[in-house]
């Protein structure tokens, strides 16, 4: 019998290694000595290029670059294979990187996002994944674009900084300076989500609140953005709130969109496609899968759902293994899992569940196990 282990990590407790190294203990209890095999997993979320680089044996590309607030600070991205990098755009503007009280897109920017993409052009990386979340900007991407040649004026000619308040002030855009390295570039977008650019469901009024605008600030981006879309159709004849996920990121969506011809995809499905996952399922019996906690948005664009429903495709069966379940679990027995668990076996707060992580998980996965084993065993 061979097995695949490919969960998403545990948000606070365990890393997706540790899970593998847990279900190895577990099954070789269960079953004595038996051939598996691990893939660290991501959603394109935090913790992507880590995953990439470790499943496909790359390695970290460190760097200095401008932060949210435009301080320098250390960066990197994944390279690996003969020309690809993979970048995860919170390395660089991400909302972790400040503080509650710096937190005002009004003055954060994606310029240090644009910096890492420049970096590795500069090293040579001609295929480029992007995972755009986390961010604690709104500048619709102009500071991402700025980094790497693009010019936003206002109605003097004067070149904006790309800050979320230069939104409003933008009436020209200049990309005859773009880096031509682009054009021989492929970009691919890791986004899960489909908000236009504009609007209720746009950037601002979507995610500004949890980046620290202020309503009377939303309402500020909100007009300055809709300015910067009014531009980007007039210049180039792209409405950014017909393009699904343009919205992503405060705007970044958009910017990697019409400027450099990103194409947006699932974040979960570019790390399977980076990661092989289908040539790993090759000669498998068994996948678990799972994550700290499955519910509804887990059958959307998340760990499990690629995952069950790419080994549905080749046949092989899926067992869940998850920390807790909510509302809406089951459903995800409709994308390839078929059958789920959970690690907790008692009434417990979180915080216990999550100090007890490994022991709960260990004593779940043989719980798992020695199931499987009987199933082997019914005729």
């Amino acid at each position: 019998m061979k097995l695949l282990f490919a969960s998403d990590s545990f948000k606070g407790s365990l890393t997706s290694k540790k899970t593998a190294e847990l279900l190895g203990r577990a099954a070789e209890e269960v079953f004595g000595p038996c051939q598996y095999d691990y893939v660290p997993m991501a959603d394109g979320g935090e913790g992507t290029v880590d995953a990439v680089i470790e499943a496909e044996q790359g390695s970290r590309v460190v760097t200095r670059v401008h932060g949210p607030r435009m301080s320098e600070i250390e960066a990197y991205y994944g390279a690996f294979g003969e020309d690809k990098a993979i970048i995860e755009m919170a390395q660089a503007s991400g909302l972790t990187l400040i503080s509650e009280e710096q937190r005002d897109p009004r003055h954060t920017t994606t310029y240090g996002t644009g910096e890492l993409i420049l970096h590795a052009l500069d090293q040579g990386y001609r295929d480029i994944s992007i995972a755009i979340g986390g961010s604690a900007t709104n500048d619709g991407g102009m500071g991402c674009a700025r980094a790497l040649g693009v010019r936003f004026l206002d109605e003097e000619g004067k070149e904006l900084e790309g800050f979320g308040r230069d939104l409003i002030q933008v009436r020209h855009i200049d990309i005859s300076g773009l880096d031509p390295r682009l054009a021989d570039t492929k970009i691919t977008v890791m986004c899960d989500v489909t908000n236009p650019l504009t609007g209720e469901n746009g950037a601002t009024y979507t995610f500004g609140k949890q980046k620290g605008a202020s309503p009377q600030a939303q309402e500020e981006l909100e007009t300055g953005m809709e300015n910067y879309r009014q531009v980007i159709w007039k210049e180039f004849g792209i409405d950014c709130n017909e393009v699904q996920g343009a919205g992503a990121a405060g705007g970044l969506g958009a910017a990697l969109k019409v400027f450099f011809h990103g194409e947006m995809k699932s974040g979960v499905e570019t790390v399977l496609d980076l990661i092989h996952f289908d040539e790993r399922l090759e000669d498998v019996d068994l996948v678990v899968t799972g994550e700290g906690r499955t519910d509804w948005q887990s059958c959307f664009g998340k760990v499990m759902q690629g995952v069950g429903e790419h080994a549905k495709a080749k046949g092989v069966p899926v067992c869940g293994l998850s920390g807790g379940l909510g509302k809406g679990a089951m459903d995800i027995l409709d994308h390839g899992v078929d059958s789920l668990m959970t690690s907790v076996n008692a009434p417990m707060s979180v915080n216990e569940a999550m100090e007890k992580a490994e022991e709960l998980y260990l004593q779940a996965a043989i719980r798992m196990f020695r199931l499987i084993r009987i199933g082997m065993r019914i005729k």
